[in-house]
């Protein structure tokens, strides 16, 4: 018998199948999602949490009309099966392959595309209001998680939502929170009431007829100061309902009768309406829902141990973590902030060590950045780890807050350069840009995973702004002799050679003595530099470079624009200088998803590449 799964090919199919049919359907989903990111990796977790809300909104909206825009994206696994694209799970994430975000270019049903958290009730309004001035009519639809909702711009948008009053349907996600039990019934009760046009009608007729009179006014005015004393007493809605957004919920998010049930009946509110949805992060994998985290984005693991077909080498960001908590023994005024990624960012032990000392701020980059701000000017030493992808969100309060004012904050900038299998979104190759215009500021970057505990030090012992660089993942070099010491602004020879000098930073290093290896059969005997230091470069040894001869070859894992290489090409202007000069990097463009040795060989940053440079040169 073929499944309901193999059976669906057009979003149309689920709205005439029963209840017992969705309910077959939603574990036939999650088997195949289980299954197929064991394979490829990805987001597990919340998709699994989202199934039965998915298929509620299938049954509730017409998504060849009706539009929607799922938050960050990570949770868009099941509208995708849903909406034709089953197949190209087989090749999810790599290049050329199904994104694990909504892409416009990829179907007619993403509206928007998204990456990063907090951006969809703002897009949402702006779909809507597009909607509005155009005079069509259909749905617009913002499904937000509980996480996403502590980031700065989801409450801006709440705000001048319930300001301008545009029709739009907020879905809220909140996979962590549970329903208490005292207000649970009232809430329901209430929520039954206000899901009803006639009760919104009776209300709305009898607002105006009581305003149509000074006395009614009065009474008016009088019924609403004590409706709202009671409702602030017994119903969790009012941060909602003061901004002016209708709230229904908590409903269960797994209850696909009563979800449907509801989304249809809001399609008739005039306004904006937010509804709460209680549901499971990993639910129906049970490794998955005792350790939603670990499964929330996960590389290719075996299904029945859970354990990932990785490898198991230390990492950067273990590396960052362990050298932290063994700092912050001796110094008491470290503090360490996080915009809800204590385990991603290597934070974890720290959190579990010096829990006064650890803050997680929730996705709130942002405030992430002037908290750090005005702890350090307070004579705190804080450390803000971070993703390159996110720091992007806090640019203007690295600019204004920390650097205008040089105060002593850390940067630990987790998954620069490539990080593959995310794509564009999360791709780090911006930082050094971004970061090198600011004064004040020193970016530096270790070459290899022992070099983690020595430049923290450094940068703590700094007293100004610090930006310390490093990539996803382990060493490529099984070993590499760690610097002894750190002295600003001057870089490593790691090897000696002629005619060409090659400089490289953080893990392109690497890839420049891999390269190395493969010129010998050429009898080409390149020199390595080690620029430690991004900003401020070394132009002592540019000078030397300069003197000797040399042409030379710069290698970074970020965009040319603004990257190493135009510092350097800028300085060796400033100096004369007449050689041979080629600056490898990311092009002016946004990197597609893709493994990590797939698009360093596609933009020419792989070992056989640079040596092909070097020959070139």
């Amino acid at each position: 018998m073929k499944s309901l799964i193999d059976s669906l090919n057009f979003p149309e199919d689920l709205k005439n199948m029963n209840e017992n049919k969705m309910k077959i359907l939603s574990k036939e989903i999650r088997m195949f999602l289980i299954d197929s990111v064991s394979k490829t990796g990805g987001h597990l977790s919340s998709n699994l949490g989202v199934v039965e809300l998915t298929l509620s909104l299938f049954k509730a909206f017409d998504f060849n009309r009706d539009k929607i825009v799922w938050d960050v994206g990570h949770q868009s696994y099941v509208y995708k099966i849903l909406t034709g694209r089953k197949e190209g799970f087989k090749n999810l994430r790599q290049f050329n392959g199904l994104s694990g975000f909504p892409k416009r270019n990829e179907s007619k049903y993403d509206s928007f595309d998204t990456g990063h958290s907090s951006t969809s009730i703002s897009a949402a309004l702006g779909i809507a209001r597009a909607r509005d001035l155009k005079n069509e009519n259909y749905n617009v639809i913002a499904v937000i998680g509980d996480g996403a909702l502590t980031g700065g711009m989801a409450l801006e948008a709440l705000n001048d939502a319930g300001f301008r009053k545009t029709k739009i349907v907020i879905i809220l996600n909140d996979n962590q929170m549970s329903i208490s039990l005292n207000v649970g019934g009232l809430s329901r009760y209430l929520n039954k009431l206000r899901m009803e046009p006639r009760y919104n009608k009776l209300k709305a007729d009898i607002h105006t007829s009581l305003n149509s009179s000074n006395l009614g006014k009065n009474i008016a005015y009088k019924m609403s100061k004590v409706k709202d004393s009671i409702k602030q007493l017994v119903v969790p809605s009012m941060f909602f309902e003061n901004m002016g957004v209708k709230y229904i919920g908590p409903i269960d998010g797994h209850d696909i009768k009563s979800m449907t049930e509801v989304f249809t009946k809001v399609k008739d509110i005039e306004g904006p309406v937010i509804i709460h949805t209680i549901t499971k992060k990993g639910k129906g994998y049970a490794l998955a829902e005792q350790s939603p985290s670990k499964y929330h984005g996960v590389g290719p693991f075996d299904l029945e141990s859970g354990e990932s077909r990785i490898s198991s080498k230390t990492t950067y960001s273990k590396a960052f973590g362990e050298a932290l908590v063994d700092i912050s023994d001796k110094h008491k005024d470290i503090v360490a902030i996080t915009a809800a990624m204590p385990d991603g960012t290597g934070l974890k032990n720290f959190a579990s060590k010096f829990p006064e000392r650890f803050f997680d701020v929730g996705i709130a980059e942002q405030h992430a950045v002037t908290l750090a701000a005005g702890m350090a000017s307070n004579g705190l030493k804080p450390v803000f780890a971070v993703y390159s992808t996110f720091l992007q969100r806090g640019f203007d309060q690295v600019f204004h807050d920390v650097c205008m004012q040089n105060l002593p904050v850390i940067f630990a900038i987790d998954r620069c350069g490539i990080v593959g299998d995310d794509g564009e979104t999360h791709q780090g190759i911006i930082d050094i840009s971004y970061l090198s215009m600011i004064p004040n500021i020193s970016i530096v970057a270790p070459k290899c995973v022992e070099e983690m505990p020595l430049l923290l030090k450094w940068a703590i012992q700094k007293n100004a702004p610090v930006a310390i660089r490093y990539p996803r993942g382990a060493d490529i070099i099984d070993y590499m002799t760690p610097l002894k010491e750190i002295k600003e602004g001057v870089w490593e020879v790691i090897s000696e050679g002629t005619d060409v000098c090659i400089i490289a930073s953080g893990k392109m290093v690497q890839h420049a003595i891999l390269a190395k290896e493969l010129l010998k059969d050429k009898n080409l005997n390149p020199k390595i530099i080690n620029a430690t230091f991004i900003k401020p470069i070394d132009k002592k040894m540019l000078q030397k470079l300069k003197d000797e001869g040399y042409n030379i070859l710069t290698i970074e894992d970020n965009s040319l624009a603004g990257g190493l290489g135009s510092s350097i090409l800028q300085s060796l202007n400033d100096i004369n200088y007449k050689g041979n000069i080629k600056l490898l990097g990311y092009k002016d463009e946004f990197i597609p998803q893709g493994s990590v040795d797939i698009l360093y060989k596609e933009y020419g940053l792989d070992p056989q590449s640079i040596s092909d440079a070097v020959i070139k040169l």
